[in-house]
């Protein structure tokens, strides 16, 4: 065999190592990571623990737990006198099917005669007498004239139902009230999110779930969403990771491949002593070193350490301007008004 021929034949080997090597490693990069074998790979649904929901308007629990009530900072308060005094079964049977007036939570409270607290009605209790309230604004916008006058008629109703007398304030001063309120929320309001990007290797749901868990999160009430709890009983998750639902609702999770997830935080539904910002901004450090990603911005331009620190500086006088209007991030009235 001439020198040629072999110098071909070598050259020849090169080329098809170097194309297995590329195929291997092409291979490699779009194969999604898996979990350590300990940790299930199976579609990502809520398991043990839900996501908390908070709805203020919503019945009571059969525990009577104690909800936050109506507040004049944040509501139009409707005052109903009573002829005489009123069981919470008739007072349950007269409310309105539906607790909204357009887009605004619709509430009513009684005065229980025994404890003399306002409260949402409750059977085998009895009532001197009642106010109905409509929230001022949410992050649907203010009250409008249309919502106040469906308040109006609903409030209305329950009065003529329990034989009493409403008295409403006026509209154009509660609607008026209502455009601050929602002026001064939509400039305080922060919803903060980045975005982890695999550098090499895509990630599957599985993977993903399993770093995440390692940081405290769980499951959360949607697929495709998981949730850091906070410390304290039914408040809102401090954290949200999400990625594509589909991938989490795929037959075969596993071989979903994902290059990015979401990691957020709704400032004002979440109280400042749980130090939201600081866990987010460990958390997406500690996440993109475990799973060899990249924090991004919404426009995939990568974000330093140096520049969370300067969004956390930001936010310290966010929340001191939301305490000083009494709407604390994390209270009742700050869940309720930003939501």
């Amino acid at each position: 065999m001439s020198g040629f021929t072999v110098g071909l034949a070598i050259l020849g080997g090169l080329v098809l190592a170097a194309l297995v090597a590329w195929n291997a490693w092409t291979t490699r990069r779009n194969t999604p990571r898996q979990p350590d074998a300990v940790v299930p790979t199976e579609r990502i649904e809520p398991t043990e623990r839900a996501e908390p929901i908070f709805d203020p308007m919503a019945p009571p629990p059969a525990q009577l737990e104690k909800k936050p009530g109506l507040d004049a900072l944040i509501d139009v308060l409707a005052p109903i006198a009573l002829e005489s005094v009123i069981s919470g079964e008739a007072a349950l049977a007269a409310m309105p099917p539906t607790r909204r007036a357009g887009s605004k939570p619709f509430a009513v409270e009684g005065l229980n005669e025994a404890t003399q607290q306002w409260e949402a009605p409750q059977p085998g209790q009895r009532y001197a007498a009642f106010q109905a309230g409509v929230q001022l604004a949410n992050r649907t916008g203010a009250l409008n004239e249309i919502e106040y006058s469906e308040f109006v008629m609903k409030a209305q109703a329950f009065a003529d139902a329990v034989n009493g007398e409403p008295d409403f304030p006026d509209m154009l001063e509660e609607v008026g009230r209502a455009r601050e309120l929602d002026q001064f929320a939509s400039a305080h309001d922060a919803q903060l999110s980045v975005t982890l990007r695999a550098r090499t290797a895509a990630w599957s749901p599985g993977y993903v779930q399993q770093n995440a868990a390692r940081l405290g999160f769980v499951p959360g009430a949607i697929p495709g969403r998981l949730v850091l709890p906070a410390d304290a009983p039914g408040a809102p998750a401090v954290l949200g990771l999400s990625f594509d639902s589909q991938a989490a609702m795929a037959d075969d999770p596993s071989q979903s491949a994902l290059r990015a997830v979401t990691l957020s935080l709704d400032v004002p539904q979440v109280d400042r002593s749980e130090q939201p910002f600081v866990r987010m901004r460990d958390t997406a450090i500690a996440l993109a070193a475990s799973m060899e990603g990249l924090i991004t911005d919404d426009n995939g331009d990568v974000i330093r350490v140096e520049g969370l620190d300067v969004i956390g500086a930001d936010l310290e006088h966010l929340y001191d301007t939301l305490d000083t209007r009494d709407l604390a991030a994390g209270s009742p009235l700050a869940r309720r008004l930003f939501s």
